[in-house]
């Protein structure tokens, strides 16, 4: 069996909280590390995300995620870089962001060679883009289950992927050698409307 951990980067358009547009907070970027986890249900197994960090550059993003799930979000400087093929403007080549953390600029970036195409069943990146649950651990120990929908993404494989991170300031030293290696797998996920559920709390 085998635990992994991914690095991603989203970039958050139109974004509502609770149905509501928030003035100047519906575009902004998030960069988050997670690990996959599983629970059984009466339906079956369940997979989610838990979340270690989650990193946005709006305090006001930061502080309702942290209200309204327990997330551990923080607001630091952050941007993001989209490239186009010149000779095809609606194809992406590359995308990047970044954020500083004590001084320090960290780096996540991908460059991609083809267009985006249908996750393929028992890959690997189905694996980790294929999650429609969030857990996260409360205030007094509890979990708190949240639901994730929107429609499977299509992906194109990177050709080229770095993450350039003060590992250990950013998520701390004992993640720095898991993030060190290079990475099962990279891809850039054609992204989609997205509606996140408020958090029910599990018993037990």
């Amino acid at each position: 069996m085998a635990t992994y951990l991914s690095v991603v980067g989203f970039l958050f358009r139109n974004t509502r909280v609770l149905g509501l547009p928030i003035p100047f907070h519906r575009n902004f970027e998030e960069v988050n590390l997670r690990f996959y986890v599983r629970r059984k249900t009466e339906e079956g197994w369940r997979r989610a995300v838990v979340f270690v960090r989650e990193m946005v550059p709006r305090t006001a993003v930061a502080m309702v995620a942290r209200a309204l799930y327990n997330e551990k979000y923080v607001a630091v400087p952050m941007a993001h870089e989209v490239r186009r093929a010149r000779d095809e403007p609606r194809r992406i080549e590359s995308v990047s962001y970044r954020w500083d953390v004590a001084g320090r600029r960290n780096r996540l970036s991908v460059s991609v060679d083809s267009d985006p195409r249908p996750l393929v069943p028992g890959s690997h990146e189905e694996f980790i883009a294929e999650h429609y649950w969030g857990c996260s651990v409360q205030r007094d120990g509890g979990t708190c289950e949240y639901h994730v929908q929107h429609p499977p993404w299509l992906v194109a494989p990177a050709v080229h992927a770095e993450l350039d991170c003060d590992v250990g300031r950013v998520y701390g030293d004992e993640f720095s050698r898991f993030l060190s290696p290079r990475p099962a797998s990279a891809f850039l996920a054609e992204g989609s409307e997205v509606a996140v559920s408020r958090g029910v709390r599990l018993a037990g």
